[in-house]
């Protein structure tokens, strides 16, 4: 062999050992784990599009968290030398990250359909209540608290259906689940002060059919006011003669028990005096003897026991008088009539003629049923 073809032989020799030693080190080089790191910023996308951040953010925290400890350690691999590099824990991390993500996705889907199954139910059914109950609470002299309680719910209620209609469910969850609250504990509150306050309902039955008797036996006229009704009725030898529409004071449920209350009084009263249009400021006028012998024995009663203020006086000058048809309680504890049908009864009425006062001749049970009322808890 000629030295030229050893020489050839030597060198070629020694470039494929370099060759194999490239190769090996090139081998050596450890692979960044892109794929796995990818694929975790996808799932962690998905889930932030999925609004897990909100629905499920318990997992949705640790995957994120998962995915910048990948990062972390990345960062930290690529400061060394390339052969000394070890990227298991960026796998490891990336993984879980991915993992959790996919999880949060899942979960959040899963409650947001219930979410909107949820809000859309409360929705209709306080849309329900109010539909139901709005010609009641109208009604109804209510407490400002409660007035207020109303009013608020109501608002609630309409920004729920705005925030439902934009696909904000959690928020909207939020508002219902409030003005639930509000509506529902006020209908609840103004059912039970209904049903207390028509606990007098016997003794005004016996009042009512006592009269329409008395009427009947002694072929007479007698006066029945309907507060709930918002009627006053005419009676003749104890047959309905006349039937009209009538307003009150404005906190008329319930008794009248002082001066200023703006309550119309309950009980039996009788036509005082006839005052003429010249002599009132309410076109006629028929005055009651109110306060009679039951209001002044349950003030003084009251003023004894400490319900009422030791200055409180009982008050008086209760008439059926003109100047209504308002379409509201407006009156200090009067009965107020269209002047027409003022004129009619003042003609009609006499002097003595008895005048019945009652919270309602129908009993709670044909009133809830009007109203559809029942009595419903707090929750569902």
């Amino acid at each position: 062999m000629s030295r030229l073809l050893k020489r050839i032989i030597f060198i070629s020799c020694v470039f494929a050992l370099l060759a194999g030693l490239f190769a090996i080190f090139i081998y050596s080089i450890p692979e960044p784990p892109v794929g796995d790191v990818e694929y975790a910023l996808v799932s962690l996308q998905q889930a932030s599009q999925s609004k897990a951040q909100r629905y499920s953010s318990k997992l949705y925290k640790a995957a994120k968290a998962n995915y910048d400890s990948a990062m972390v350690h990345w960062q930290r691999q690529n400061k060394k030398f390339i052969l000394f590099r070890d990227y298991s824990k960026v796998t490891k991390f990336a993984k879980k990250s991915a993992e959790s993500a996919k999880k949060a996705t899942k979960n959040s889907s899963k409650l947001s359909k219930n979410l909107v199954v949820s809000v859309k139910d409360k929705i209709v059914s306080m849309n329900s209540l109010i539909d139901n109950v709005d010609k009641l609470f109208n009604k109804l002299p209510l407490p400002n608290d409660i007035v207020n309680k109303i009013s608020k719910g109501r608002m609630l209620l309409r920004e729920s259906e705005l925030d439902f209609e934009k696909g904000d469910y959690l928020k909207a969850n939020s508002k219902i689940e409030t003005a639930e609250d509000m509506l529902l504990s006020s209908y609840k509150r103004t059912f039970d002060d209904l049903e207390e306050y028509f606990s007098s309902q016997p003794y005004w039955r016996r009042l009512v059919n006592n009269t329409i008797e008395n009427s009947r036996k002694n072929q007479s006229t007698a006066v029945i006011v309907d507060k709930f009704a918002r009627k006053l009725y005419i009676y003749q030898s104890g047959e309905k003669k006349y039937e009209y529409e009538v307003e009150f004071g404005k906190n008329w449920m319930g008794r009248k028990r002082l001066k200023g209350d703006k309550a119309t009084p309950e009980g039996i009263y009788l036509v005082k005096t006839k005052i003429p249009s010249n002599k009132t400021k309410y076109y006629r006028a028929l005055l009651l003897n109110y306060p009679n012998s039951d209001d002044i024995e349950r003030f003084n009663r009251e003023k004894a026991n400490g319900t009422l203020p030791r200055n409180a006086q009982i008050g008086g000058l209760i008439e059926i008088h003109g100047n209504g048809g308002k379409g509201t309680n407006w009156t200090d504890g009067c009965v107020a009539l269209t002047d027409s049908n003022m004129l009619k009864i003042y003609n009609f009425i006499q002097v003595g003629t008895p005048v019945v006062i009652v919270g309602s001749i129908a009993d709670f049970n044909s009133i809830a049923s009007n109203y559809n009322l029942k009595r419903i808890s707090k929750r569902g």
